[in-house]
């Protein structure tokens, strides 16, 4: 990239990112939210779904493949916006805090609280589009949501939320969402921080150092170590 688009790669790397996960990861999603609130509010003589793999093959055969992407409409717009803000904030926030300290390693005193910054700012993106998309993922063939209940759209979730329960109501939750957040990005950006800069270490003198293919691997397993640290840390704020 060249150097005029230095300053926004950060935030158009994030974007992508964020379609991408949504992308792969929307369809584990829904079968997490199903199994959680359905097997939750299963009456007797119901279908009851008996694990992960039941739940998406009902799903499959009821509703199809857009089945699984129910609600994904606000975790596209949520996800691309949030990933591009988290990465673009932190990128710029830890350059600020670094200031005319040598670049000479991870630094927790800079990587924590630039993290947790851009955690708190889209805690406040999150929280309205993580609704939705829990919304509108709970309705379908099995649901026991009654129809007259069900909405249309992402959109008609959102203003009919608004209409019925405020703005606050939108934002329900947003406390547990701004304390993961905060919590879980100081978790993934340390773990992501310091794994990839001792892999690229080890790599000093070594041709490898500089190929983008390996470069990319690296970040691919050092983003992925920290999203399972944040996941087993912060598991119990998303219900």
């Amino acid at each position: 990239m060249g150097e005029g688009f230095g300053f926004y790669k950060e935030y158009i790397s994030g974007m992508n990112a964020g379609l991408a996960t949504v992308a792969v990861g929307h369809p584990f999603d829904t079968v997490k939210v199903k199994l959680q609130k359905h097997n939750t509010d299963v009456v007797e003589g119901t279908l009851r779904y008996k694990n992960g793999l039941h739940c998406a093959s009902r799903i499959l055969q009821t509703e199809g493949v857009k089945g699984l992407y129910r609600g994904a409409t606000s975790s596209f717009l949520g996800m691309a916006f949030e990933s591009s803000l988290i990465f673009g904030i932190y990128s710029q926030a830890k350059l600020f805090l670094r200031g005319s300290l040598p670049d000479d390693g991870p630094r927790p005193e800079i990587i924590v609280p630039s993290a947790m910054f851009g955690g708190a700012i889209i805690s406040f993106v999150l929280c309205p589009t993580e609704l939705v998309k829990c919304r509108m993922q709970i309705q379908g063939t099995d649901s026991l949501v009654p129809n007259f209940r069900r909405y249309n759209s992402p959109l008609d979730c959102a203003v009919q939320t608004i209409k019925n329960e405020g703005v606050t109501g939108i934002f329900r939750g947003g406390t547990a969402t701004l304390l993961r957040e905060c919590a879980g990005n100081a978790v993934f950006f340390t773990v992501y921080e310091y794994l990839r800069y001792h892999i690229h270490s080890r790599l000093e003198g070594s041709k490898l150092k500089d190929g983008y293919l390996v470069d990319m691997g690296i970040g691919v397993l050092t983003g992925g170590l920290g999203g399972i640290a944040v996941r087993v840390l912060v598991s119990y704020f998303a219900f």
